[in-house]
């Protein structure tokens, strides 16, 4: 599943006289959502229109490397003349970035459209006739505030490609990727990518510490109304309202899906010589059920495609985290891996019964995003009905506040050969496979001396538990345990569960592990 994804045209012939409709009605009365989901209603009974490219081939046909020399002019800021923190920037349409999105700004209850020019950027010495372009449009917008110092603009948010976007806060960097919608994913059918087609922008007033966006969502079997509000900060959190149509029929809804990659770490080290002991935006899914138990799976790079499913009713919480950030995990200057940050999502209300799917696709490089997680409903309703999904996104590099103290945390896992010590000290590998847990966290380090700590562990059929240690860890004030597994079946995964409890007391949260099936076929990467 690559980075970039193809964007969405907005067609308006069919539209036309919604759409000013919709200009009339807004000039008329506060812009708001319920404008959008009524747009997005009466999309599910027209036919689909698939996007066209209107790209000159001077652009449809470039490399990444040229499509990277186009950048914003500061100077051509959105709001670069108004008295607000907030400016907006804009992507150019180039590669698979082929077709163009309408892009709307509020202004005391009325619509303008922002229109395209080519004196917003800086092309970087690419040639080009300007009359060929002059009516192309934005394939994007990006979001800038000062979020590390009052005198330097940021970028925090980039919209870019299908329902895409991305946010960081304080000291962060680019990392994993949240989307509107997902449809199919992992499914032999094909996956469906809703896009974003029109987005509508609230002008922020001078002393405004949020920026307030709509967008409309088009795609074959769904249709889609969303307001998005910014606040960015040391965590820079994003809230979220989706109102959510069917317009065909849909295996896998995705709400809330987030999108990351996985390459290698210390439960899955690298084949090949590398100075970066793990390469990864994520390294795991962490699951706040709504009964209140907290979960940790660890990530994987398969070497076939891997759906878990974790059945929640009403769901308090999951995410895609990166946890053991510091720069010593990672070692690369140039990508930061240890400054990219974790996604939270936060329902608001109650979500009902369905599960968070993690879905783990084989990568050969970090080039590509091979993890998405979502949450899926149980149950869908007939076209047309709406669905209505409220809730907050937190961008963060404080992964152990998320736990609030409420329980211990995985700090890290290691997966390697299965040994005993022999009577003359030396090692010896007894054909077993070994995994380290770290346990860590407030919740175990204010434990008296000498209370009694145990683990609970449990592993699926196609494995045997020969051993389970467990031992204080001073380094990191907690505690690490250690399993010897036999597998039964390579070519089968095998489940593991583990959690340190003192008496009937939990006491941090549930480590749920999979080793994925493996092949005679050696994976490099």
């Amino acid at each position: 599943m690559e980075k970039s994804v193809i964007l969405t045209v907005f067609k308006r012939i069919p539209l036309l006289l919604s759409a000013a409709l919709l200009a009339a009605t807004a000039q008329a009365q506060t812009f708001s959502l319920d404008q959008v989901a009524a747009r997005a209603k009466a999309l599910v009974d027209q036919p689909y229109q698939k996007p066209v490219s209107n790209l000159p081939p001077v652009f449809s046909g470039m490399q990444f490397a040229d499509y990277m020399k186009i950048q914003p002019r500061s100077d051509k800021f959105e709001w670069r003349d108004q008295k607000t923190p907030f400016k907006l920037a804009f992507y150019h349409q180039g590669m698979q970035f082929n077709s163009p999105v309408l892009i709307h700004e509020i202004v005391n209850g009325r619509l303008q459209e922002i229109g395209y020019s080519t004196d917003r950027f800086y092309f970087g010495g690419l040639h080009f006739d300007k009359e060929s372009t002059a009516r192309l449009g934005y394939a994007g917008f990006r979001v800038i505030y000062p979020v590390n110092r009052a005198d330097k603009e940021d970028e925090v948010m980039s919209v870019l490609g299908a329902s895409y976007f991305r946010v960081i806060g304080r000291g962060q960097v680019y990392g994993l990727s949240a989307r509107g919608l997902a449809i199919d994913t992992a499914m032999l059918s094909g996956e469906e990518f809703p896009r974003f087609t029109e987005f509508w922008i609230q002008r922020p007033a001078a002393g405004d510490k949020q920026l307030v966006f709509y967008a409309l969502l088009d795609s074959p079997r769904a249709t889609g109304a969303y307001k998005f509000t910014l606040t960015p900060g040391q965590d820079s959190v994003l809230d979220v309202q989706a109102r959510v149509f069917l317009r065909g029929e849909v295996a896998r809804l995705g709400i809330a899906p987030l999108t990351s990659m996985f390459l290698f770490g210390p439960n899955q080290q690298s084949s090949r010589r590398n100075f970066r002991p793990a390469i990864h935006d994520s390294n795991g899914l962490a699951i706040h059920t709504g009964a209140g138990e907290w979960l940790w799976r660890p990530l994987n790079d398969p070497q076939n495609v891997e759906v878990s499913s974790f059945e929640v009713t009403n769901p308090r919480g999951f995410g895609l985290l990166q946890r053991g950030r510091e720069f010593s995990n990672f070692q690369d200057l140039k990508d930061r891996y240890d400054l990219r940050p974790s996604a939270w999502i936060e329902p608001k209300g109650d979500w009902g019964k369905g599960s968070v799917q993690l879905v783990e696709i084989p990568t050969a490089d970090e080039t590509n995003d091979n993890i998405v997680a979502y949450w899926l409903p149980a149950q869908l309703p007939a076209k047309g009905v709406p669905m209505a999904f409220d809730y907050r996104i937190h961008w963060t590099t404080d992964e152990a506040a998320i736990l609030k103290d409420e329980v211990g945390w995985v700090k890290q896992t290691f997966h390697t050969d299965g040994e005993l010590t022999q009577a003359n000290l030396i090692r010896s590998f007894d054909g077993t496979t070994a995994l380290l847990v770290d346990f860590t966290g407030p919740a175990l380090a204010k434990l008296p001396a000498g209370a009694p700590v145990k683990p609970q562990v449990s592993i699926g059929n196609n494995g045997e538990l020969i051993d389970a240690q467990l031992q204080p860890n001073p380094a990191i004030n907690g505690w690490r345990l250690t399993l010897r597994v036999k597998i039964r079946n390579v070519a089968q995964a095998t489940e593991l569960r583990a959690a340190l409890v003192s008496g009937s007391k939990v006491l941090t949260e549930t480590w749920s592990y999979q080793l994925p099936p493996r092949s005679d076929v050696q994976r490099t990467f």
